[in-house]
Parts: C-alpha cells; structure tokens; sequence
C-alpha cells in the first residue's frame, strides 16, 4: 500500500503480538529538516494505535480528528475510523488535507485516506503507507514468510531495509506495539 511521500510507516501482526514503526526523517523538498521526527502514537487509553504519512500538520490534523471520534464512539475502533473516513471524502476542509493513516488496535488493523478509502490487511496482517512503502511491505512480508520472527523484530528489520534503499526514510524509528 503506497501513500504519500517522504516517510515510511510499517504495521506487522503475528500471533497476539501488533506492532507499528515509523521512521523519524522529516523532509522538505530536498532537506532533511529533521531525524527523530515521532510519526506514530498511541491513542485510546493507549490500545490503539495511529501512524501517519504526508504532511505534518495534515497528519496531526487528522489524528486529532480521529481521537475525537474514538471518543464519539466510546472506544469502537472500526465506527471510529468508518465515520473518519466520510468526513474526510464528504468534508470540504478535510478534502484538502494531504495524508494517509493507519490505525491498529489489539483485534484489527485499517489504512485510512482522504479518498475515502478504508482499507484492512489480508491474513498476514501487514500495512505500510508512505515513500518506503513497497520496500518495507516487501521486506516485512518476506520476513514473516521465511522466518519466526515477532511482529517487532520484522518491523525493525523491514524498517532497515526501507530505510537503505529510500532517500526518504531514515533508521531513527519510533516503535510501539501492542
């Protein structure tokens, strides 16, 4: 799942185990502004978890609006993101707003976008958004295939590799899991 430029956010489920990485690398147009950027935060009495790629002020934005649906609805993490997903198709604001989410909880995981799409992982439970994406999605997926890392070791790994082939992504990750 691609998204927009200049991040890479990475999501892995195995067994009972969610993860979600991000990279810190904050860019404009050609200058890395900033290294230690955190892209990914927890939410929801911290059981759910949010990662976001495009612009800044977009991503936080809509992670703002994405709380106060999970509020609206009592913590229902699947009508949250469902009515985050019309307003931001159907919002004339929320429209211009230049950004990919992917939000996790324990039991389900969904790739949010201002197309309205809303997306959730096939059985191997991986999502990605961002400039470094495909390689992260690639590298994760191979990862879960061939071996019997956790979720976390994956991210990390996968995350690397993104990291060392996109200009836009760097190896300074934010890592929480669930």
């Amino acid at each position: 799942m691609t998204g927009l430029a200049s991040t890479t956010i990475l999501l892995v489920r195995r067994g009972d185990e969610t993860c979600m990485a991000s990279d810190g690398q904050v860019t404009f147009n050609d200058t890395v502004i900033k290294a230690g950027a955190s892209k990914v935060k927890r939410t929801g009495k911290g059981e759910v978890l949010v990662g976001f790629a495009g612009g800044a002020a977009d991503g936080l934005a809509l992670f703002s609006r994405f709380e106060a649906k999970l509020d609206e609805y009592q913590g229902n993490l699947e009508r949250a993101v469902v009515e985050l997903a019309k307003d931001w198709r159907t919002d004339r604001v929320l429209r211009q707003l230049q950004a990919h989410m992917i939000v996790a909880s324990r039991e389900k995981s969904f790739l949010v976008s201002g197309n309205g799409d809303l997306l959730q992982p096939d059985e191997e439970g991986v999502l990605a958004i961002g400039s470094g994406a495909n390689y992260a999605l690639a590298a994760a997926r191979a990862l879960i295939a061939h071996t019997e890392m956790s979720a976390s070791e994956i991210v990390r790994h996968a995350m690397q590799i993104a990291a060392e082939i996109c200009v836009y992504t760097n190896d300074r990750l934010t890592i929480e899991e669930l």
